[in-house]
């Protein structure tokens, strides 16, 4: 076979372009967590969503053309409990037959320094949606990227604790998404 200048020009071509078009990533589900972190009688309580889509199109070199979309099962969420699980999915909380999934989309995503990514979009949850900003950080792991990130939000803005739920004194309006993803 014989390379040419123009073969090879095409060739270096295509390697540069691929080298800065972003990386579409699956997330690793062993290595994976999404979960809800807030106050119930004043006593912090993590609850951990089972089951999620992750869709992550990622370039170190050029974090602005990345993207990520996000969706979670609210009837997955784990309070430790099968009563609670069930509650939390009734309309009164997440309405989970009405809003199966909670959504965020990204808007933009920017670099915020060494490791760190500023990322926003909008989060839909119970039929509510707004805009959010909230802080990432990011480090490979041999040929895996690692994305740990914390979004507060007031659970009352989205319904979620509808009727006497409402009363911030039994379950806190501060919840806190946190999510740790390992994805290739």
């Amino acid at each position: 076979m014989r390379i040419t200048h123009r073969t090879l020009l095409a060739a270096l071509l295509g390697l540069s372009l691929a080298a800065g078009a972003a990386t579409l990533l699956k997330a690793d589900p062993a290595k994976t967590s999404i979960s809800a972190v807030f106050k119930q009688m004043n006593v912090p309580v993590e609850a951990k969503f089972k089951k999620y889509a992750i869709s992550i199109d990622y370039n170190p070199a050029k974090p602005d053309a990345s993207k990520a979309t996000v969706e979670i099962d609210t009837a997955s969420l784990d309070l430790g409990d099968v009563d609670m699980n069930k509650e939390v999915a009734k309309k009164d909380w997440f309405n989970s037959a009405q809003f199966p999934k909670a959504t965020f989309v990204s808007s933009a995503i920017k670099a915020a320094g060494p490791g760190k990514l500023s990322v926003t979009g909008k989060l839909s949850i119970k039929g509510k949606t707004s805009d959010v900003t909230f802080p990432l950080t990011v480090k490979g792991d041999g040929a895996a990227q690692v994305f740990d990130g914390v979004l507060p939000i007031k659970r009352l803005a989205y319904n979620i604790g509808e009727g006497e739920w409402k009363d911030t004194g039994m379950v806190a309006d501060d919840v806190t998404i946190k999510f740790h993803v390992t994805a290739q």
